[in-house]
């Protein structure tokens, strides 16, 4: 799968990049889609409050409600993703 920055250069921009890690900041409105992507294991940050619909690469869907200044793992995936919410979304990721 592609690269988001790649699929959804609206939203995702390479905030710092060197040989170890990759910050990505994600930010979109409400009833935005991004587009099918790929994520290596990484670290995010919740600048904000938000509600998302992910959809996996087998079509399986979760919505999410996220509080801001979480931190969270993820492992790697590959999925698409909607805010279903009322506010914007704003995150920073820090793939590794």
């Amino acid at each position: 799968m592609p690269d988001p920055t790649e699929t959804d250069p609206d939203k995702y921009s390479v905030v710092f990049e060197n040989e170890r890690v990759r910050v990505l900041e994600y930010r979109d409105e409400p009833g935005a889609h991004t587009s099918p992507h790929d994520h290596p294991d990484s670290v995010m940050i919740t600048l904000s409050g938000f509600d998302r619909r992910l959809v996996g690469a087998g079509g399986e869907s979760r919505d999410v409600t996220l509080e801001p200044a979480q931190v969270r793992w993820l492992d790697a995936q590959t999925h698409s993703g909607e805010n279903i919410g009322e506010t914007p979304t704003h995150v920073v990721l820090n793939e590794l």
